[in-house]
Order: C-alpha cells, then structure tokens, then sequence
C-alpha cells in the first residue's frame, strides 16, 4: 500500500512538515505539540493510530491504540501497520472526515484516563 494511497496527499505533506519541523526541537522544550494530521484505523479491530509526523523512512509519531487499555506516545512503522491482515483481506484504513479538535497531548490524557483514544 503506497503512503498517498493511505494518507492522502495532503495529510503525507503536512505530516513531513511537522516531522521537519520538529526534528531539530527533538529533546528540548522547544518540541511542538501538533494538532494529530490523521487517524488510522484497523476496521474489524479497535486498533487506532492518531499521526502527527512522519519521515522520510515511514516512520511516523503519534498515539497508538491496540485495542488493550493502554494507549501510548511513540513511533510507529507505517510499513508494519500496512502489513496486517484482517479478515477477509481487511487493512488498516484512514478516518477520512475526521479531524483533530486538540493537540496530540490532550488526546494522549484522555485516553490514558479512559483506556481507548476518543476520537
């Protein structure tokens, strides 16, 4: 699966501007907040990915869900995400209408208080 494919081509740019942008704020207190650009999905699983940033590599950062009551912060390989199968050949899919309301930090409280991304 191509990344403009998944992402839309929009999305892809404004996800490798972020990442550029905050490559070099990386570890200090300079590092940016961004409103998530996407929301991923796996629709016969509450698998559930929220991106900020992505590389040149396809490895992106944002808030991961897997569906166990414990959401998290980090990287994620697009690549190993585009790789699953579900049933009858179902992959992970984006949220095309959806669109943040709060930067990636809010959304990382609140689920950690709820066990799931509400998004």
């Amino acid at each position: 699966m191509d990344l403009i494919g998944l992402l839309g081509a929009e999305a892809l740019e404004q996800l490798h501007v972020n990442g550029a942008e905050q490559a070099p704020l990386k570890g200090t207190r300079q590092e940016r907040d961004f409103y998530p650009v996407c929301k991923l999905f796996l629709p016969w699983t509450s698998g559930t990915w929220l991106l900020t940033e992505i590389d040149d590599d396809g490895l992106a950062f944002g808030l991961a869900d897997l569906g166990m009551g414990c959401p998290e912060i980090g990287y994620i390989s697009i690549d190993e995400i585009c790789e699953v199968r579900g049933p009858a050949g179902l992959r992970v899919e984006r949220a095309v209408h959806w669109q943040a309301t709060k930067p990636l930090s809010e959304y990382a409280t609140e689920s950690r208080q709820t066990g799931y991304i509400k998004a």
